[in-house]
């Protein structure tokens, strides 16, 4: 495979990503960032990111002299050029925040392509990696005002937690170029040792297939939320009901878990700027706003769960009651506390007025951005379930599961459990005293002798 020379604008999840993953396939990369302290601790091979196996990747490539970090975009084509060897490839891995009105803030990208305009050289391709509204890689281009210089949309399609092992076993590569099908290809290169299928397209569409996969996620989401709700007026347990679901091939297990809403750092934000573009090109989507009302109001069917279990009403007061919130996360596995779900729950709780006390594994208390005023963080479960008069489950974490929770049972006001996520044994939970309120789930007695279909 031929060797690429890449600069990579941006070290957060999708840029440092990138340019770790193609650094350790063989291309020279230089990453760019506008953070000096940041690029001085990656260059020493510190990595802030909680992500399995970046910061390995990270060390290798700086090791190997494949992978470098300057600070800002021009000083990383200028690197290049100091090497004889002109940057081939620049992709922009920046923010692009939902700004006013769901829509996408390009203000990153632009102030990038204004900073590197002149200094490009000639063939140079411009990929814009950054999940951008469809029309991006045009407005690039007129922005670039270099008709010499390819610009090339390129989506990533990682999730927080196994980026690295997205970049590396991808279900598919995604190019589109408008203006140079050799860019197209010539991007679609780096990416060959992976040996995944590889869709090339014009612009807009790999710029739509980004947000129409994210959007579709979010909708099976809501609708298993939905679904589970119908199961517990039905009694019908979701559980056994959405594995039978999963058997069809053209439905799949994924994205069929309930819990208490959706959120993180793409979902909402794609969600939101789909529903403008479709608005901006006259079209209603109607199933995409059902989307996001669907999931705003999982969040208060959570608390009217936790009122519930507390009070034996929705309508009952959980002004001062303590409530333990185990996880804080929008999922297991990261430190990503941006439009959490789990915060969402707790925000209308302590609306409210219940006192939260919360625990994640990967938030340390003493370190949290979350405000006092919301709730109150501690570093252990025990500390958190100490008084509590229900404990509530809000993320994913695996480490739950093996918790003592006979002893938790002796810490606790009230032996409650609110299970958003359906990931305890409600057995287990018996056994050290607890009742469990799961979602959408029936526990029903099964004769254990079924007879046996011939």
């Amino acid at each position: 495979m031929f060797a690429r020379s890449v600069a990579v604008i941006g070290t957060g999840y999708v840029g440092l990503t990138t340019g770790a993953c193609l650094a350790s396939l063989g291309h020279r990369v230089v990453c760019a960032d506008i953070d000096e302290a940041k690029v001085a601790r990656l260059s020493a091979g510190e990595v802030d990111i909680r992500e399995p196996g970046l910061a390995e990747l990270v060390r290798e490539g700086i090791a190997a002299g494949r992978l470098t970090f300057v600070v800002g975009a021009a000083a990383a084509v200028a690197e290049f050029g100091a090497r004889s060897q002109p940057v081939e490839v620049m992709f922009l891995c920046v923010p692009t925040p939902m700004g006013v009105g769901g829509v996408a803030d390009l203000a990153a990208v632009e102030s990038v392509v204004e900073e590197t305009r002149a200094v490009l050289p000639a063939g140079c391709v411009v990929v814009n990696k950054s999940t951008v509204p469809v029309g991006t890689a045009d407005r690039t281009s007129e922005l670039l005002e270099r008709a010499d210089v390819a610009v090339v949309s390129n989506p990533e399609f990682l999730r927080e937690g196994s980026a690295v092992h997205d970049f590396l076993n991808p279900d598919r590569i995604v190019v589109g170029s408008n203006t140079s099908q050799d860019a197209a290809e010539r991007v679609a290169t780096l990416y060959a040792r992976l040996g995944a299928p590889t869709v090339l397209t014009d612009a807009a569409s790999a710029e739509m297939i980004k947000y129409a996969a994210n959007c579709f996620l979010a909708m099976k989401l809501s609708y298993v939320n939905a679904l589970a709700e119908l199961c517990e007026r039905l009694d019908a347990d979701v559980t056994d009901v959405t594995e039978g679901m999963g058997y069809d091939r053209r439905i799949g297990q994924a994205f069929l878990n309930p819990g208490p809403g959706w959120g993180g750092s793409c979902l909402p934000k794609d969600v939101h700027a789909l529903l403008q573009v479709a608005d901006s090109a006259d079209f209603e989507f109607r199933l995409l706003r059902a989307t996001i009302d669907t999931n705003t109001r999982q969040f208060q069917r959570m608390v009217d769960k936790i009122r519930v279990a507390i009070t034996g009403s929705k309508r009952g007061s959980v002004t001062r009651r303590r409530i333990a919130l185990f996880g804080l996360t929008f999922k297991a596995g990261t430190d990503d506390l941006r439009d959490s779900p789990a915060l969402g729950v707790a925000a209308l709780l302590r609306q409210a007025g219940a006192e939260l006390v919360g625990y994640d594994p990967g938030v340390p208390a003493a370190t949290t951005p979350i405000e006092s005023s919301l709730l109150e963080t501690v570093d252990s479960p025990e500390k958190a379930a100490e008084g509590a008069e229900a404990v509530v489950v809000l993320t994913d974490w695996p480490e739950f599961r093996t918790l003592d929770w006979s002893a938790l049972a002796t810490v606790v006001a009230r032996r409650t459990v609110v299970d958003t996520r359906n990931l305890l044994d409600p057995a287990v939970l018996g056994r050290a005293g607890f009742d469990w309120v799961g979602v959408g789930r029936v526990l029903h007695d099964v004769p254990a002798n079924l007879p046996t279909t011939p």
